[in-house]
């Protein structure tokens, strides 16, 4: 095969057993690679409404069909299971030398089953696969664990995915670390790997990547280099993603002290250009990106002297503005910590920003925080609230579970102020007035989620009237969400889409790489097959129309300040809204897929069974 590896690995954990069997060429057209790959998988190899921490959920690792070679940013990796923070389908990919190191060890995906006895991490070394003792590394950090593997192996080129003390202690905010500054951040992978008694996948991969038309290829792949280093991506390659920061607080939809505000007073203090010009120690990229969004910061004084991390924008948003904090060397501080103990920088700053307003109304008490000051603002409490997070230790045992579960404890009226979509906590773009990204929010199979379609590119740059609830809306968030399931099949980055954003231009670059045929029309009915099967993945799961509802801030707090004050997004037009993109899609008045839609889309077995009428 050309671009695939042609393999897809089942690993055993319990019986220390592994299978590998063909990747096949009509597995490849339907499905893609990637996040196409891993939700067949998820779908196939596991039983419904299992307990997403149990054995009996899988851990899905999978690369797209450019890994390893020269397409730019194409080196990515996702990972799927049943989530535990959702209890549906969970899904993060992460950048860096990791998928491109599985690629070349000869494996397109790889299903991890069952729980090890004992601590354990995997070696893939090409076409041996070893499981190691990790008692050693248990209680490990994240980054310690990665460089522990290095040193034990003894070769710099080995390459580890790795949990830290949250994934161990099952939080459900809990992530994967690879490549020191990469995460495989979101919906829990790190829980699921931890339920698994599995500290690290550990990689090296030496074989190679043969592709279809090399001689076009370096051709096409040399005008996206080329452009790449234009106007499309300056922003990104001058400040790196917190750029954004200015950006949002401009058009007043950057949330503020747990949402409760849409601009911040001491935005400035934490933006791209605040870094750029006090803290940049230098620009990284990953293998084969011509970006470079990656700014690495170092914090030359003061008490948080000597860190040195990547921070990205949401980053800044959730242990930043949405904690009510301006101080820059303490948001590093908090993100360093957050990868170290692995721990999801959004899910964790979003849920501590509840609780930060819970104690400000006198729910949460200094009793319940063990002392603990938990006001907007103070970011030695957030510090200490983090490391409590991914211990379960005090006021952490509440929030390890993340915002949705912890306000469902509390009561109180806390839910009102609960900022999530199916339990996955929200990312920096405020809503209530960014009404396409409201839907795009509500629509995404992962929960709240930026990533599934983002839309905030149409609102805030004004391809659409951002403050109205259109129905035309409804077919732009399906158009896009497919344009991403192909993106995040393949595997692409999305800072690419103003380079390389079309299923035609998609199918070109495939079809050179694989020697498969595929049109742009093809390549769309991929995108589609796969986000109908992410759909019926949830809806096996116990998925409702409700589910697709914001917060109640969102649907009856206006926006307080800014150029977007007395903006929210009413229950009325989320409905319009929700329904014009269910008829759009084919699916039945309750967002559940039709058996038609399926059958065209070739899910026919699924059809059977989650199909409506």
């Amino acid at each position: 095969m050309f671009g695939y590896a042609g393999k897809i690995l089942y690993v055993d954990l319990r019986h220390k057993k592994t299978t590998i069997k063909p990747t096949q060429n009509k597995f490849c057209e339907k499905y893609i690679g990637g996040n196409g790959f891993a939700i067949r998988l998820l779908y196939d190899n596991t039983k419904p409404n299992i307990d997403p921490l149990s054995p009996e959920n899988v851990l899905i690792f999978a690369v797209g069909p450019f890994a390893g070679t020269m397409v730019p940013t194409s080196g990515k990796y996702i990972v799927q299971a049943k989530s535990p923070l959702t209890n549906f389908m969970g899904e993060s990919v992460s950048s860096g030398a990791w998928g491109q190191a599985f690629k070349r060890a000869g494996y397109d995906a790889m299903v991890i089953k069952g729980r090890a006895e004992k601590p354990t991490y995997l070696f893939l070394d090409d076409n041996i696969i070893e499981f190691r003792d990790a008692k050693n590394l248990w209680g490990k950090d994240s980054l310690q664990t990665g460089e522990l593997i290095v040193d034990e192996i003894g070769d710099e080129n080995v390459c580890p995915a790795t949990i830290g003390p949250a994934g161990e202690n099952l939080v459900q905010l809990a992530n994967i670390t690879n490549d020191r500054y990469r995460q495989a951040g979101r919906t829990g992978m790190g829980a699921v790997m931890g339920s698994k008694n599995l500290k690290a996948v550990a990689v090296r991969g030496t074989k190679k990547i043969e592709v279809g038309n090399l001689e076009k290829l370096m051709e096409v792949c040399q005008e996206i280099y080329e452009e790449c280093q234009g106007a499309k991506t300056k922003g990104y390659r001058v400040y790196g993603t917190p750029a954004s920061v200015l950006v949002q607080n401009h058009l007043a939809a950057l949330p503020t002290r747990n949402w409760q505000q849409s601009t911040f007073e001491m935005a400035e203090n934490i933006s791209g250009e605040y870094i750029r010009e006090h803290c940049l120690a230098k620009v990284i990229a990953c293998s084969g990106c011509p970006i470079a969004c990656d700014h690495l910061s170092v914090i030359e004084d003061g008490p948080y002297k000597g860190i040195t991390t990547s921070v990205e924008f949401e980053t800044i948003y959730a242990l930043g503005s949405h904690c009510g904090i301006g101080y820059f060397p303490a948001i590093s501080k908090a993100s360093d910590l957050c990868d170290r103990l692995g721990i999801d920088t959004i899910s964790t700053g979003v849920t501590i920003g509840w609780a930060m307003e819970c104690f400000e109304k006198g729910i949460l008490t200094k009793k319940d925080t063990g002392g603990i000051e938990l006001t907007f603002g103070n970011h030695e409490a957030l510090i200490e609230v983090i490391s409590k997070i991914a211990y379960r230790e005090g006021i952490g045992e509440l929030l390890a579970g993340g915002v949705k579960r912890a306000a469902k404890k509390v009561g109180k009226g806390s839910e009102h102020f609960a900022m999530h979509n199916k339990g996955l906590e929200f990312p920096g773009y405020d809503l209530r007035g960014l009404k396409a990204s409201a839907l795009g929010f509500n629509t995404s199979t992962r929960g709240g989620c930026h990533l599934r379609s983002s839309m905030y590119d149409y609102d805030a740059k004004g391809k659409v009237d951002r403050f109205k609830a259109d129905k035309s809306l409804g077919a732009l968030v399906k158009e896009r969400e497919e344009l991403w399931a192909i993106v995040d099949s393949l595997i692409l980055c999305k800072f690419l889409r103003g380079v390389v954003s079309t299923s035609a231009k998609f199918a070109e670059l495939y079809t050179l790489v694989t020697g498969i045929k595929m049109t742009a029309n093809q390549m769309q009915k991929a995108g589609e097959r796969i986000y109908n099967l992410e759909k019926a993945y949830n809806v096996r799961e116990g998925w409702v129309k409700k589910d697709d509802y914001q917060p109640p801030r969102i649907m009856e707090d206006p926006i307080p300040d800014g150029v977007a004050k007395g903006s929210l997004v009413t229950k009325k037009e989320i409905g319009l809204m929700l329904n014009a993109y269910f008829k759009a899609r084919n699916w039945n008045s309750a967002g559940i897929p039709t058996k038609e839609k399926l059958v065209e889309l070739g899910l026919n077995k699924i059809a059977k069974k989650i199909g409506a009428a």
